[in-house]
């Protein structure tokens, strides 16, 4: 079987390594070893983030949501308890974007969410 050296293999690695830690601090973005450690750990981080973006954006809306569910004599769980017993079909992002852009629309929402969240009035036995 014949020899291999993998010269430009890896050369061509290492390179590609060393690109993408380009501006990194000192050693990382100078030796392999290093850079190579750095763009691991920095893709972990990447990965991890990607899903901790969701979560911090949810939690922005549904704060946003409460704030102005307040405003309109509401506690955040009766606002979407009320709405999903009226049919609203519109999710927290859309909310939050409503509560912040258009007041007056959020109220009427809000309404909705308190005629339909309401118990039934019980008649009176006589």
């Amino acid at each position: 079987m014949a020899r291999v050296k993998r010269g430009t293999k890896r050369r061509a690695r290492r390179k590609k390594y060393l690109k993408r830690t380009k501006g990194f601090f000192l050693t990382k973005s100078k030796l392999y070893q290093s850079a190579q450690e750095a763009a691991n750990r920095a893709d972990r981080y990447a990965f991890r983030d990607r899903r901790n973006k969701k979560r911090q954006y949810r939690r922005l809306w549904i704060q946003r949501i409460g704030a102005a569910a307040r405003l309109n004599g509401l506690t955040y769980g009766q606002l979407i308890h009320g709405l999903k017993a009226a049919g609203v079909a519109l999710d927290r992002k859309v909310l939050a974007d409503i509560a912040v852009k258009d007041a007056a629309g959020f109220a009427q929402l809000a309404e909705k969410a308190k005629a339909a969240a309401a118990p039934p009035a019980k008649a009176k036995k006589s």
